[in-house]
């Protein structure tokens, strides 16, 4: 079903070249079903050891958190499509409607206020959506919950095998490996599998400063103790989740019209947008190799991206 492994490349840029810094991309948002399927990337590393969960369970049908815009709660849409399961998300905020969203076809939607949102995430059980009595028709025995972004302990291997995977592909090793962080479960598994060889950089998506304690937890949660070789930049949110600015825009349509590779401003865009200015304020010591992942999400932006 998925190409494997996903391309890496490098991206041809002057400006990288001048600085002996040669970029390269991990082209995950290519590891799909089908061009464009929102279960795609880091979602689908993610989503895979659950589904083999799942699914060894007997679970009919997943259920899931997210926000307005989650990627997330697109690809479990899709992969309850692709697998022949029933979908259902818990979203943040008032019911709207948007492009990401309409990815979700099929999934049954329940959207709450986010006092009521934090609730569930912060412990989400069966018991507390039984409780608000969300979903009160779906089976328990046959209902499989995964957190917010999909970051649990059955997440981290799926990434890990990422890094593992861009490091056989390398002609030599990466010197910085980087991704978009939401819920901090990419950057997690990426730490695992890169094991302090390269420097995983992480790169918040999210308003706050509050990522670094994040991953440092979940690390702590699922492997048991701490790993060295990560770091996360905090100041290119660009006014917080799924928030954008004219010069992340503009960034996005010049990078399409340089390397004819399309990003979205929730997660990618704001990545290379990242990378680019760590650049220029002279991060990346001279001989870097470094390695943006494209992670996907274009689902929603693909069409509008490309004009």
């Amino acid at each position: 079903m998925f190409p494997s492994p996903s391309p890496l490349h490098t991206l041809p840029d002057e400006r990288w070249a001048a600085r002996g810094v040669e970029l390269l991309i991990k082209r995950d948002d290519l590891l799909a079903p089908a061009p464009n399927d929102p279960f795609c990337g880091n979602k689908w590393r993610k989503l895979q050891h659950n589904l083999l969960r799942a699914q060894a369970q007997g679970a009919t049908t997943l259920v899931s958190f997210g926000g307005a815009y989650s990627n997330h709660i697109a690809a479990l849409a899709s992969a309850g499509q692709h697998l022949g399961m029933a979908t259902a998300g818990i979203i943040r905020g008032e019911a709207v409607s948007n492009p990401t969203l309409a990815q979700a076809a099929g999934m049954q939607l329940h959207f709450v206020d986010r006092p009521t949102y934090r609730q569930l995430t912060a412990t989400p059980t069966w018991r507390a959506l039984a409780d608000l009595k969300i979903f009160p028709d779906l089976d328990q025995a046959g209902t499989y919950l995964i957190p917010e972004g999909g970051t649990n302990a059955a997440a981290l291997p799926g990434c890990a095998a990422l890094a593992r995977e861009l490091l056989q592909q390398s002609s030599s090793p990466p010197t910085h490996v980087a991704v978009a962080c939401g819920t901090g479960g990419t950057l997690a598994g990426l730490v695992q599998g890169l094991d302090g060889g390269s420097l995983a950089l992480g790169i918040s998506v999210l308003k706050g400063n509050f990522m670094t304690a994040t991953v440092a937890a979940l690390l702590q949660q699922y492997t048991g103790h701490t790993w060295p070789g990560w770091r996360v930049h905090e100041t290119f949110h660009h006014g917080g989740y799924a928030r954008s600015s004219p010069e992340l825009a503009a960034f996005i349509q010049k990078f399409y019209a340089r390397h004819g590779i399309l990003l979205e401003p929730i997660y990618t865009g704001k990545l290379f947008y990242a990378l680019e200015q760590l650049l220029e304020a002279g991060f990346f010591p001279e001989g870097s190799r470094v390695v943006g992942i494209h992670t996907g999400g274009l689902q929603a932006f693909a069409s509008s991206l490309a004009k």
